[in-house]
C-alpha cells in the first residue's frame, strides 16, 4: 500500500517492518504496542520522524526501553535531530546514509565512527558543520567515559585495572604502541608511559628502554603492553619472544614483570594467563570482549609474592 509521507512523497509503509519479522501496518490500521526492537525503514523511502507513530520514534523508544535497545541508526537519528531549514533530508535517511559511509571497506559502522572527522561527516549530503560537530563531540565524550583512568596509587589487583590505565594510549589507536604500567612494591599505580610508536602492524621496544623508565620513576614492578590495531589479539611469535626477553631481564634487575597485555578494539588478552611463560601458571583462555569491565577469575596480581624469583620465571 502506498502512502504519502510528511513531505508529500509516496512511501511504501508495508516495507517498514520490525527486525523480529513483524510487519508494521499501514497508517489506517491499528499499530501494535511499541516493542524494544528497532523498526527498519525501506532505503528508497526517506521517512521523517513525523511519519512514525508515537512510541516508534527513536527518542520515544530510548525513553521507554533505554539506549541499549536502539540500533546504531536510531542513535545517529537522535544525534542528527531535525533537519535544517531548506534541507529536505530526513534524520532517518541521514542515519542510513551515514551508516553506508561508515561501512566502507567492510568496516563495522561503529568502528568507523570512532575515528571519523568533521571533514568526512560534512561530505555526507545533509550533514553540515553543526551536525558533524554534535556527532564528533558525542563520540569523544563516549571515549572519555569509557577510557577513564584509575587514580594514581590505585592498587592494580588484576589485569583489568591495568587495561583501564592503558586504554587511552592503546585501545583504539591506529598504530601499534608499546607502553609500560609502573607499580610500587604494593602494586599501586605510579603511572603509565608509551615507550615507542610503530606502524599499523608492528612496533619495537627493547627491554633496556622499558627498565630504564621503570628505574628512573622508582617503579619496583611493571606490566608491559602493546596494542593490535586490527583487534586480533593472538600473540605473534615476536610478541612471545619479546616477552621472554623481558622476563629474563627482570630476573637480573629484580624488577618483576607481572604481565604482558595485548589491547585492541575494546578487548584485551593477558599473556600471563594464556601462555606458559610464567612458570607455575596454568594457561587460561581469558580473551574477553564487548565489555567495559573485564573481571578475570585467574590469580590476581595482589596474590603474587613480592620475591622477584617467585614472580618471574624464564619462559619455557
Amino acid at each position: 500500500m502506498s502512502q504519502r509521507n510528511s513531505r508529500g512523497e509516496d512511501c511504501e509503509f508495508e516495507q517498514l517492518s520490525l527486525d523480529i519479522g513483524l510487519k508494521v501496518p499501514a497508517p489506517e490500521q491499528s499499530w501494535p504496542e511499541p516493542c524494544d526492537r528497532a523498526p527498519l525503514a525501506k532505503d528508497s523511502c526517506e521517512l521523517s520522524l513525523q511519519d512514525l507513530p508515537p512510541g516508534y520514534r527513536p527518542r520515544d523508544r530510548l525513553l521507554k526501553f533505554g539506549s541499549a535497545a536502539l540500533s546504531t541508526e536510531e542513535l545517529l537519528t537522535i544525534l542528527l535531530g531535525a533537519s535544517q531549514a531548506g534541507n529536505h533530508a530526513a534524520p532517518l535517511s541521514l542515519g542510513q546514509r551515514l551508516l553506508q559511509v561508515l561501512s566502507v571497506d567492510d568496516l563495522e559502522p561503529v568502528r568507523g565512527l570512532r575515528e571519523i572527522t568533521i571533514e568526512e561527516l560534512t561530505a555526507v549530503s545533509g550533514i553540515g558543520p553543526a551536525k558533524a560537530a554534535t556527532i564528533v563531540a558525542a563520540v569523544e565524550l563516549g571515549k572519555r567515559a569509557f577510557l577513564q583512568k584509575p587514580e594514581t596509587l590505585t592498587v592494580v589487583s588484576d589485569p583489568s585495572v591495568a587495561v583501564e590505565a592503558l586504554a587511552q594510549e592503546l585501545m583504539w589507536q591506529s598504530q601499534e604502541r608499546f607502553a609500560v604500567v609502573l607499580l610500587d612494591i604494593n602494586h599501586r599505580l605510579l603511572g603509565t608511559q608509551v615507550v615507542t610508536i610503530g606502524t599499523a602492524t608492528e612496533t619495537l621496544a627493547h627491554p633496556r628502554e622499558v627498565f630504564r623508565i621503570a628505574i628512573k620513576r622508582g617503579a619496583t614492578r611493571i606490566i608491559v603492553a602493546h596494542n593490535h590495531p586490527s583487534g586480533v589479539l593472538e600473540p605473534s611469535p615476536d610478541d612471545l619472544a619479546l616477552t621472554k626477553q623481558f622476563l629474563q631481564a627482570a630476573e637480573v634487575l629484580g624488577v618483576p614483570v607481572l604481565d604482558h597485555l595485548i589491547l585492541g578494539a575494546g578487548q584485551y588478552r593477558s599473556l600471563r594467563e594464556t601462555t606458559n611463560l610464567w612458570l607455575g601458571e596454568t594457561p587460561k583462555a581469558t580473551l574477553l570482549s564487548n565489555s567495559t569491565v573485564f573481571n578475570l577469575s585467574a590469580e590476581k596480581f595482589s596474590d603474587i609474592g613480592h620475591d622477584s624469583g617467585a614472580v618471574v620465571r624464564k619462559g619455557k
